[in-house]
C-alpha cells in the first residue's frame, strides 16, 4: 500500500520544523508600550527637561554652545519676559517670539535686529491698550525695567482716552454724544503720559504719536481724536526732558496753533532734535510763525514737515524769513497748504539767499504765474537745491516757459515735479531734458 501523498505546506513543515507556529518560540512584552525604537540618548534627556524647566530654572549660558543651540530652538516664545529678555541674546529666538505674534515683520525698519523690533513692537502695543485711569501701569513700568536698553523708536498709530462717566444714564450719553459728533466740543478726555516713560529710555531717538482711536466703526465721537490742553503740555514737558529725542512726528492730532506753540516753545532750546513732522493737523500762521523762530535761532533742526494745514502767506513768509538766518535746515514740506503767490513769493526771497537747503515741496498751495516768475530767478541763482517738488498748483503755459529759461544754465537741481500745474508739453519736455543731464552728471561725478 502506498503511503498517501503529502502537500507542499506540510511538505515545508516536514523540512524546517522551525516554521510550525506551534513549535516556534515567542516573547511576549509585558510592556504595551514597548517598541523598537532607539532609546533616547541622555544629553537629549537632559535638553528637554532644561527646555521644559526653563521658566523655574534658566539654564543657558553654562551650556556648550551646540546644546545652547538646541534648547533656544526647543524654548517657548510665551516664556515671561523677566526670563528672557536679559537671558537670552539669539537672534533666531526672538524671531520666532516676533512672527508668533505679528503677521508681517520687516526688520529693516530695526536695525536688522529680531530682538529690538520685539521690545519696541510689544511697548507700542502696551501703550496703545493703555486707557488711563483704567489699566494698571504696573505691567508698562515692568516692561519698561526690562525693555529700555533696547527700544530705539516708538510709533504710536492710537491712543485711548480715559473712560468717560456714564453715571449721568444713558440718555444724558446719547445727548451729549450728539453733540459731539455733530460740533466736536464733547467733554474733554486725555491720554497717556509720555512724561511716566520717555525719560527712562536712553537710546530714544524717535517718538510718534497719532491721538485717536483705530477701527473704531459705530462708536465714532469727535472727543476720541481729540488732543487735549493736558495732552498737550504733558507732551511738550516730556520732549523737552527727553534731550537726546532726535525725531519728533505728531500727525493726524487735530493740532491747534495755540497748542501747536507750547509745543514749539518747549523745542527751542532743545540740542538735538533733527525732525519735527506736524503733518495733517490744523495749525495755521501763528504756528508758522514759532515755526520760523524756531528755524531762526535752532543750530540742529534739519527737517520740518508741516504739510496739510492752514497755513497761509503770513505765516509761509514767517518761515521764510527765517530761512535767510539758518543754515542746518536740508529739508522743507509745506504741500497742501494756503501760502498763495505772496507766500510763494517771499518764500523764493529766501531761497535767493540760502545755501543749505536741498528740498522744498510747494505742492497742492494755489501758486500761480507770478510764483512761476519768482521760481525761475530761484533756478538762476541758487546751485545748493536739488529738489522742488511744485504739482498741483496753475502756474500756465506762460509759467513754463519763464521756468525753463530759468533752469537753462542750472547745474544742480535733481528733480523738479511739474505734474498738473497746466504747463506746455514742449516746457516740460524742456525742463526733463535738463534735469535728466544734471542727473548723468552727477551719476558720472560719484562713479
Amino acid at each position: 500500500m502506498d503511503p498517501p501523498l503529502l502537500d507542499e505546506n506540510e511538505q515545508n513543515l516536514f523540512s524546517n520544523p522551525a516554521a510550525d507556529p506551534r513549535k516556534m518560540r515567542r516573547i511576549i512584552a509585558e510592556d504595551p508600550e514597548w517598541s523598537l525604537a532607539t532609546v533616547p540618548r541622555l544629553i537629549d534627556i537632559c535638553i528637554k527637561h532644561i527646555v521644559e524647566n526653563f521658566a523655574e530654572n534658566p539654564l543657558l549660558d553654562e551650556l556648550k554652545p551646540k546644546h545652547k543651540e538646541k534648547v533656544l530652538e526647543a524654548l517657548a516664545t510665551d516664556l515671561p519676559l523677566k526670563i528672557t529678555a536679559p537671558l537670552v541674546s539669539d537672534e533666531g529666538y526672538w524671531k520666532r517670539c516676533c512672527k508668533s505674534r505679528w503677521a508681517v515683520c520687516d526688520t529693516d525698519q530695526y536695525g536688522s535686529s529680531w530682538k529690538r523690533m520685539f521690545f519696541e513692537r510689544n511697548m507700542e502695543d502696551l501703550i496703545e491698550n493703555f486707557v488711563p485711569e483704567s489699566t494698571d501701569l504696573t505691567e508698562i513700568t515692568d516692561t519698561l525695567e526690562l525693555s529700555k536698553d533696547f527700544i530705539m523708536r516708538l510709533r504710536m498709530r492710537q491712543l485711548l482716552p480715559q473712560i468717560k462717566d456714564v453715571s449721568a444714564g444713558v440718555a444724558a450719553e446719547e445727548e451729549i454724544s450728539d453733540q459731539g459728533s455733530d460740533t466736536g466740543t464733547d467733554d474733554s478726555l486725555d491720554h497717556f503720559d509720555f512724561g511716566l516713560i520717555i525719560n527712562k529710555l536712553p537710546n530714544l531717538v524717535e517718538l510718534s504719536v497719532t491721538y485717536g482711536v483705530r477701527n473704531c466703526g459705530m462708536n465714532f465721537e469727535w472727543s476720541l481724536f481729540e488732543f487735549t490742553q493736558k495732552d498737550c503740555y504733558l507732551l511738550a514737558k516730556a520732549v523737552k526732558e527727553c534731550t537726546h529725542l532726535q525725531i519728533l512726528r505728531l500727525q493726524r492730532c487735530q493740532i491747534e496753533d495755540e497748542k501747536a506753540r507750547l509745543i514749539i516753545s518747549h523745542l527751542l532750546d532743545h540740542p538735538s532734535l533733527r525732525v519735527l513732522d506736524l503733518s495733517h493737523n490744523r495749525i495755521g500762521d501763528k504756528t508758522g510763525r514759532a515755526v520760523g523762530k524756531l528755524l531762526s535761532g535752532n543750530k540742529v533742526l534739519e527737517e520740518v514737515n508741516l504739510s496739510d494745514n492752514h497755513i497761509r502767506a503770513e505765516g509761509a513768509s514767517a518761515i521764510a524769513f527765517s530761512l535767510k538766518k539758518n543754515t542746518t535746515l536740508r529739508t522743507l514740506n509745506l504741500k497742501l497748504n494756503r501760502i498763495g503767490d505772496e507766500g510763494g513769493r517771499n518764500m523764493c526771497l529766501a531761497l535767493m539767499k540760502t545755501s543749505t537747503l536741498l528740498q522744498i515741496d510747494l505742492s497742492s498751495n494755489g501758486l500761480g504765474e507770478h510764483m512761476a516768475a519768482s521760481l525761475a530767478e530761484v533756478l538762476s541763482h541758487n546751485q545748493s537745491l536739488q529738489h522742488i517738488i511744485i504739482s498741483c498748483n496753475k502756474l500756465g503755459v506762460a509759467g513754463g516757459r519763464v521756468l525753463q529759461e530759468g533752469l537753462e544754465n542750472n547745474k544742480v537741481l535733481q528733480t523738479f515735479d511739474l505734474r498738473l500745474t497746466e504747463i506746455s508739453q514742449q516746457s516740460e519736455h524742456s525742463i526733463m531734458n535738463v534735469i535728466k543731464s544734471n542727473k548723468d552728471r552727477v551719476a558720472g561725478v560719484t562713479v
